[in-house]
């Protein structure tokens, strides 16, 4: 170690290091260098989480440095998704200076990491960011989803974009990285059968194996990532670090006040560094998160072994998130609300209502002036010109309670609007049938003393969803709690939405219950109101019972459903699942047990079957297609004799077909890979 640190800089071990632990992706290393040379300008990266998209941008940061390439990296875990968090980045303030960011340099390399984060950025990349950055700049973009259509599509992008989707590592490049990380050559074959070639799996093996853990046994687990991730844990010796993990699991982001008050230490750094150096930790903005595989399985396993100690966990989160809630303000706040939200999001009532994919991504601010006229326009696209007229009438009144939510080129995408009924006279309130019922259900139903507040959101609308799961209705939640929070004497809040009986349920559970008698309509369409009666359960108490009724009700299901994590074989690995599926086509129990069961191809396809029987249609149909083509019908009726219609022996099947024996292993080899070949085609097509 000692003359390890003595060559160079502490930069240079960093990227000797990264360089040790990084194999194979020859190829895409390959056309990277391509890319550099100026054959192509945008270089999109996809793959599902764990699949090595953040260790090959890496390697794309170290050669081009080696080339005197400047690089430039943006990751969408620390930015929030909007021009101006891009932008800030790049160290300029408007789009029309994104050049200087590359100034002086004669290329540059833009990479761009877990761009699935900043999809509400697609457009406004394609279209008003890139076409501005120099010629001589690359930028690759790697995320979890394949390029939008529209960058196909665009018959000025087609030409200057290269698509590269990641699989699993071949079985060579295994062994490798294995042998890098110090596992014994006899575990090889047994890791490589386990994790089917899955980066992230190989590196929780090495884990496994370097903390004196065993590889799990079954190959065929439903959830490979759990199996390892089970076994990871259990082989750590210490309480308070196996603690430290299941707090990270449960919380949306963890930090070392949380650990703190989590655990119950006065220092939790050890611990932080610790959970920070994990294989499938990542750091973000607000702290560190497991990743998504990783953080189900870590939960449902906890869940699964000690109810007990979730319970505890949970309610020490439960309690750092409350207080919390008391010494922060503004976007602070936000964030910590959207912490306490995440706890929920197991809850089967809260599921349709919430779109996790956008799940804290977006924030409110404050209507402008120049926004009425957008905001009017969402209103009557979903409510009509009668409830637009209403919003006017409140915002002539209390312009202060309108928010909105923004997309990236800055226009309206979300409204929300909250008013103060009690600022209100009888006049302006009759203007309003919604404000209107609001106010006389207060009257007669809610013990209100002089002074106290009553208010309403009396519009909450995604330009898009309405009132469905969107990033507006995300926000609603966040907003209302902040605005409880912060308001004095607040007697009761209503929430007015259209269809009320659809949310009757959703809200009844979080004890805002229906506000009986107080439905009203307008331009003919019906609405209903809730009410959170803070006289009736104040909210410090609300908020125990929200979390204290996470934990009794249904939190879904204990363990991933079995399809929940796709297998990406590598080619040479599909091909050889493919000859084996060949070989067991008249077997289905032991073609169950093929790792293709659980490909992109098998369960795009079925559809609610078994993929056994799946993948058995697959490749009679894939034998099939042979005979359609005549010169290929040769190669068709060997298959067919070797594995769909079987002689018993190779030499029966040659005789059946008049075939020499040479003959007949020449046709069947050129069979099998024509087969393997149009599967993989359609494999790749899924994925």
């Amino acid at each position: 170690m000692v003359e390890e640190a003595a060559a160079g800089t502490v930069g240079e071990l960093v990227v000797g290091r990264r360089r040790r632990a990084f194999v194979g992706r020859r190829g895409e290393v390959e056309l990277f260098r391509d890319a550099l040379a100026g054959r192509f300008r945008v270089l999109h990266v996809h793959g599902p989480g764990g699949i090595g998209k953040t260790s090959l941008l890496r390697m794309y940061a170290d050669v081009a440095a080696e080339l005197g390439v400047k690089v430039v990296h943006l990751d969408g875990r620390d930015l929030e998704p909007t021009p101006q968090a891009v932008l800030d980045v790049l160290g300029v303030g408007t789009i029309e200076e994104v050049g200087d960011s590359f100034a002086g340099a004669s290329a540059a390399v833009l990479l761009v990491d877990t761009f699935e984060q900043l999809a509400s950025l697609d457009d406004w990349f394609r279209k008003d960011l890139l076409p501005r950055i120099p010629t001589g700049v690359l930028t690759v973009l790697a995320g979890r989803e394949s390029p939008s259509p529209a960058w196909r599509t665009d018959p000025g992008w087609c030409d200057l974009l290269r698509v590269v989707p990641l699989r699993n590592l071949e079985p060579h490049d295994c062994r490798e990285y294995l042998r890098r990380r110090g596992v014994a050559d006899g575990l090889h074959d047994r890791s490589i059968q386990v994790s089917h070639g899955h980066p992230l799996g190989l590196s929780l093996l090495a884990d496994v194996v370097a903390s004196g853990g065993e590889a799990v046994d079954d190959p065929l687990t439903p959830d490979l990532v759990a199996a390892l991730l089970r076994t990871f844990v259990d082989v750590f010796p210490s309480g308070p670090r196996r603690a430290a993990l299941e707090i990270c699991a449960l919380a949306r982001s963890t930090s070392e006040a949380l650990l703190r008050d989590g655990l119950g230490v006065a220092d939790a750094h050890e611990l932080f560094t610790w959970l920070r150096g994990l294989s499938f930790i990542e750091s973000g903005p607000d702290g560190l998160a497991p990743h998504d595989l990783a953080r189900e399985a870590l939960v449902a396993d906890l869940r699964w072994r000690d109810p007990d100690e979730y319970d505890r966990i949970f309610r020490r989160i439960q309690d750092h998130v409350i207080g919390r809630l008391k010494v922060t303000t503004g976007r602070q706040q936000q964030r910590v609300l959207y912490d306490a939200k995440y706890m929920h999001r197991h809850q089967g009532v809260s599921r349709g209502w919430t779109d996790w994919d956008t799940f804290g991504q977006h924030y409110p601010e404050a209507a402008r002036p120049s926004d009425l006229p957008a905001i009017l326009e969402v209103l009557d696209r979903w409510e009509g010109v009668e409830s637009a007229a209403i919003a006017e009438h409140w915002w002539r009144l209390q312009p202060d309670g309108f928010q909105v939510v923004r997309q990236q080129d800055g226009r309206i995408r979300g409204v929300l609007a909250a008013i103060d009924l009690t600022r209100a006279d009888e006049a302006e309130l009759s203007a309003d049938p919604g404000a209107l019922a609001a106010m006389r259900y207060a009257r007669a139903n809610v013990r209100s003393r002089p002074g106290d507040v009553l208010t309403q959101l009396r519009f909450c609308l995604d330009r898009d969803a309405y009132q469905d799961a969107s990033p507006t209705v995300n926000i609603g939640p966040v907003l209302s709690i902040q605005h409880w929070l912060r308001t004095p004497r607040l007697a009761a809040d209503f929430l007015t939405f259209h269809e009320p009986a659809r949310r009757d349920e959703f809200f009844a559970f979080y004890e805002i219950p229906r506000a009986e008698g107080a439905d009203f309509e307008i331009g003919g369409r019906s609405y209903g109101l809730f009410v959170r009666d803070f006289r009736r359960l104040p909210l410090d108490d609300w908020l125990r019972v929200m979390f204290d009724r996470d934990l009794a009700g249904d939190p879904g299901p204990a363990q991933p459903p079995p399809d929940a994590v796709p297998v990406l074989l590598s080619q040479p690995e599909f091909a050889r699942a493919v000859r084996e599926a060949l070989r067991d086509l008249r077997h289905p129990e032991t073609l169950a047990r093929n790792s293709l069961v659980r490909s992109p191809l098998v369960l795009a396809n079925a559809a609610g079957r078994e993929p056994a029987d799946v993948l058995a249609t697959l490749v009679r149909r894939a034998v099939e297609r042979l005979e359609d083509e005549g010169r290929d019908q040769k190669l068709y009726r060997v298959l067919d004799r070797t594995y769909v219609r079987p002689a018993a022996t190779q030499e029966q099947a040659a005789e059946v077909l008049d075939l020499p024996l040479s003959t007949y292993k020449r046709h069947l080899k050129r069979g099998i890979d024509r087969v393997v070949a149009d599967l993989w085609h359609k494999e790749l097509g899924i994925h």
